[in-house]
């Protein structure tokens, strides 16, 4: 890292995880879903079936913007409607098989380039360190 000088540690952390993320999304496949499509993605394999009302408010997004995401994503068979169980008038948006497909294909060549950087640059000391903040930085990112 160039010598820089931070005015407080959180100042650190976020540069790093911003710059880490950029770098991330740089390492995604050419041949795969844009990424407004990928977070849908991510949110309903993470949290499950849901209301288009819940999957904008988890990605933090108005209702109305999400209609065309979820119709390109229909249309690309990568979500699919289906009733609630409970209230049938309900429409759930849950993701598909392809859908999963898509997500895994995406991570595999991110998660491929962050094993080999972290075997290249890393000390085996640093690496433990990365996997003890990882759940303190989930914890974050969910609060």
């Amino acid at each position: 890292m160039k010598n820089r000088t931070y005015a407080s540690s959180s100042d650190m952390i976020l540069s790093a995880v911003l710059r880490l993320g950029r770098r991330l999304r740089a390492e995604r496949p050419q041949s795969t879903v844009p990424l407004s499509q990928l977070s849908a993605l991510t949110a309903l394999a993470r949290h499950g079936a849901m209301p288009a009302a819940r999957l904008a408010e988890i990605m933090r997004l108005q209702p109305q913007s999400l209609s065309r995401l979820i119709v390109a994503l229909e249309e690309d068979g990568l979500i699919a409607r289906t009733p609630g169980k409970i209230d049938r008038r309900t429409i759930l948006l849950e993701i598909t098989q392809a859908g999963r497909a898509a997500v895994r294909h995406d991570l595999a060549a991110r998660r491929a380039w962050l094993e080999r950087a972290m075997a290249d640059v890393l000390t085996g000391e640093e690496r433990e360190l990365l996997e003890l903040a990882s759940p303190v930085m989930l914890k974050l990112a969910d609060a």
